[in-house]
């Protein structure tokens, strides 16, 4: 009988038992929402870490920290999540949709520098850089850039917590904002969800933290109950991370560089097995990449070939179906499907394969396997 691999599983054993259970058995005085957040903070070397539930909500939170506001303009890659959109669309603010580079899917710098200079004004408040599958694009040249017009400047992480850029762990160099998850996945059935804002800025850090629980100003007692008297200072949110949820994402938190390592061996297994496949093109990367997507390239019917691989019980994705490709996107802002080209051609031909570190070899060269035998056929 054939295998069943998923495209992405948590890979969990007995520290996440372990840190659920102090919690659940009230022994340990400590929150471990400030643990995790404390662990964070130690793991990137940034100042300030502020835990939420999710990382959209930290997203979300971190555009009203610096209080974004109606017709504001936030740039992004055209090749992000959708979450990345919609939280600026709650604001009644503008998504700015930025082509990509072939060579790693990430944002063409040219086109965002240019994209600057064309909507230069007080509205245009900051743009938010995605790492593609755990790969971060040319931040001195996006540092230098969002300097010289003044932005706000926060990454999106989410699916890349570990990636270092020239020997320095990204979320502690010259972003405003960085946004992490310790769950690479949107899996709707996630075992847990957490999100975290990493920060150096005093300013931003004390303003998310408020704003983080209904912007509450207030004592709490040790279980974590308000004081009978309180007050509320803004419009904040109800985004905070709950202790079991911090609990397991503390256990994740503290496997990080071992899942990279795994990841990375994965990737290498995939490279030796498919790199010579008629039909398969595996992408370039630079070594500090760390693989929280396979990404290749299918040469033509993508979608064929992935419903083929999905019969054989291997499992696969898109990271990502450009923005301007999606209904209330292409609806709401009149963009011709041509509009973005290089993201357009991507697309046409992107395929994620599973990789997360509870795959075996085994696992991995049954997927290789099926690869190979669908490629063969293909024509």
């Amino acid at each position: 009988m054939g295998k069943n691999i998923a495209i992405y599983k948590a890979t969990i054993d007995n520290d996440e038992f372990n840190q659920i259970k102090s919690v659940l058995d009230s022994k340990n005085d400590l929150s471990k929402v400030l643990e995790f957040e404390d662990g964070i903070r130690k793991y990137i070397g940034a100042k300030y870490a502020i835990a939420t539930a999710t990382s959209t909500a930290a997203i979300h939170l971190a555009l009203s920290a610096i209080k974004l506001k109606r017709g504001d303009k936030i740039l992004m890659s055209v090749n992000s999540f959708i979450n990345l959109p919609e939280v600026v669309r709650h604001f009644d603010a503008e998504p700015i949709f930025i082509d990509i580079n072939m060579e790693d899917m990430n944002i063409d710098i040219d086109k965002f520098e240019e994209a600057l200079a064309a909507n230069d004004s007080k509205k245009l408040r900051g743009a938010i850089i995605t790492f593609i599958g755990g790969q971060a694009p040319d931040l001195d040249r996006i540092y230098d850039i969002a300097h010289k017009y003044g932005i706000i400047l926060i990454e999106d992480c989410r699916a890349s917590l570990g990636t270092t850029y020239k020997g320095k762990k990204v979320g502690n160099l010259r972003a405003d904002m960085t946004i992490f998850s310790t769950n690479p996945s949107p899996s709707k059935y996630a075992i847990s969800r957490s999100g975290v804002i990493v920060t150096n800025n005093e300013e931003i850090a004390n303003r998310a933290k408020l704003l983080r629980t209904h912007a509450l100003t207030t004592a709490y007692d040790s279980y974590g109950n308000l004081d009978y008297v309180y007050d509320v200072v803004d419009i904040g949110h109800k985004y905070d991370l709950s202790e079991l949820d911090a609990a397991y994402s503390l256990a994740q938190l503290n496997k990080t560089d071992k899942f990279i390592k795994r990841r990375k061996e994965i990737a290498k297994l995939y490279e030796k097995r498919l790199s010579n496949v008629k039909h398969i093109t595996i992408l370039p990367h630079k070594d500090e990449h760390i693989f929280t997507q396979f990404i290749i390239k299918i040469s033509r019917n993508r979608d064929a070939f992935a419903r083929a691989l999905k019969e054989r019980g291997v499992a696969t994705g898109l990271n990502y179906i450009p923005l301007h490709l999606l209904s209330y996107y292409k609806t709401k802002y009149s963009i011709k499907i041509t509009a973005f080209p290089n993201a357009l051609n991507n697309y046409q031909q992107i395929l994620s394969l599973p990789i997360y570190a509870g795959l075996s070899d085994e696992d991995v060269n049954y997927v290789c396997d099926q690869v190979i035998e669908v490629a063969s056929q293909w024509v």
